[in-house]
């Protein structure tokens, strides 16, 4: 009787590393070029009264100052986001971040007006781009389930720089001046260019800190990681015919408004309408910031929620981006009735909030409709807000000057400009209702609805 053979064990599966964390280092990277960003271009609205008085400039030519940065950055969205498309973020990034560092710091030489607004024309032109080559990157390196957050990330880091702006050049401008204060801002920039140059690279699949396990991982949505490869022409025809550009352009445009008011004219307001000083005007300006930061990080985490959990994409975002604009219309207008200016700003925040936290949604559609494009379509709908940019920078300083000249003064030369500030608000919480982001605007295959 033969003895029984003993049966071989199956080998072993071999051994896989779980998946690195590079992604995450990306993220940092791109959450601190957004607090840089913030940082930079919001400084001048703490300094925008020290300047004015050095120069004896009115309030209207102070914001062609300010309109001559947001002309350049409108102007030069579309064709910076197109060169990441084409050539890759890495490199295109970095010429941004030391372009805008540079010319943040050359603020602090300018000698009279029209110095001034060429200085900050191409502060404008070095920091188009920013947004859109952020947004590609992001498509890269993070799955679809991430991106919501991680875009929300990336907006909260950007508010947090925004309210730490007025505070730091508050205290800045108080010890060592408004012009060593731009110096000290601009070096920021080129210390994290340096770096970002040496560590990041436009494919996760060729980084030495990115596994295999990893890639994969990444790569499991390969929607918008395919659409961010390097490609050719852009459908115009198709992009300009698209409901859904115009429509995410029109509710950008809206946000802007109220955005920009906070970035150039909040400290102002509450220096010469509510008589608040130079360090406590920076701290509540600051403050309306962070309601800004709250609502960018809460945003994301909604824009996560709807795609991981799969809610209906379409009414979710609608619902969503109207209510929030609307009620933040509201809580701005309540500013008005106090006489607080403490509690003035922390309506302000409030407003503020609601309406920033929609903004990783709008990142979200913007991505998804753009197919290939996404880099130049993010610029141009992000580009053509610069139209409610700089209408918010001169009206509220044209206001302010026509309201003087009938003899206003304090919060009755002001007040009144807030009212249409909420309207607009209004008017871009509307247009989400007509919005679908299963549309592609590039002619490509319908956005899938999940």
């Amino acid at each position: 009787m033969s003895a029984i053979q003993p049966v071989a064990a199956d080998p072993p599966p071999p051994f896989r590393a779980p998946p690195t964390r590079g992604r995450f280092v990306v993220l940092a990277f791109i959450c601190s070029l957004a607090f840089i960003l913030y940082l930079d271009r919001v400084c001048i609205g703490r300094a925008e009264t020290s300047i004015r008085e050095e120069f004896g400039f009115d309030k209207t030519q102070m914001a062609y100052v300010f309109m001559a940065f947001t002309l350049a950055y409108g102007i030069f969205e579309v064709p910076t986001g197109h060169f990441g498309d084409r050539f890759g973020s890495r490199g295109v990034l970095t010429r941004i971040v030391v372009w805008w560092s540079l010319f943040t710091a050359l603020t602090g030489a300018a000698f009279g007006l029209y110095s001034l607004i060429a200085v900050r024309f191409l502060f404008g032109v070095g920091e188009a781009g920013a947004y859109p080559n952020s947004a590609r990157v992001l498509g890269r390196w993070f799955p679809d389930g991430e991106r919501g957050l991680a875009q929300g990330l990336v907006l909260t880091s950007a508010q947090l720089g925004a309210a730490l702006s007025p505070p730091i050049a508050a205290y800045l401008i108080a010890g060592i001046g408004w012009r060593l204060a731009f110096v000290v801002f601009g070096a920021l920039g080129v210390v994290w260019a340096i770096m970002f140059y040496l560590w990041f690279r436009d494919d996760p699949a060729r980084h030495p800190a990115v596994n295999e396990a990893e890639n994969e991982y990444i790569a499991a949505n390969r929607r918008l990681a395919a659409a961010t490869e390097a490609h050719g022409g852009i459908p115009w025809s198709k992009v300009l015919r698209s409901p859904n550009v115009w429509l995410l352009a029109g509710i950008q445009t809206s946000g802007a408004f109220a955005a920009y008011m906070y970035m150039s004219w909040y400290a102002t307001y509450l220096t010469e309408a509510r008589g608040v000083g130079l360090i406590e005007g920076g701290w509540l300006a600051g403050l309306v910031m962070a309601g800004g930061a709250v609502g960018c990080l809460g945003g994301g985490f909604f824009s996560a929620w709807v795609v991981r959990f799969g809610i209906d994409r379409v009414w979710s975002r609608r619902l969503y981006g109207c209510g929030v604009m609307i009620a933040a219309a509201g809580f701005l207008a309540a500013s008005t009735f106090c006489d607080s200016a403490v509690a003035a700003a922390s309506l302000t925040a409030v407003a503020c909030m609601l309406a920033l936290s929609q903004q990783s949604t709008w990142w979200s559609v913007a991505g998804e409709i753009s197919g290939k494009h996404l880099g130049a379509l993010f610029g141009l709908m992000n580009g053509v807000a610069v139209f409610g940019a700089m209408g918010s920078q001169y009206f509220f300083a044209a206001f302010a000057d026509w309201r003087e000249s009938l003899g206003y003064t304090g919060r009755a030369q002001w007040d009144p400009a807030f009212w249409v500030d909420a309207g607009i608000l209004v008017a871009g919480g509307l247009l989400w209702l007509f919005l679908d982001p299963t549309k592609s605007a590039v002619g490509e295959e319908q956005v899938e609805d999940h």
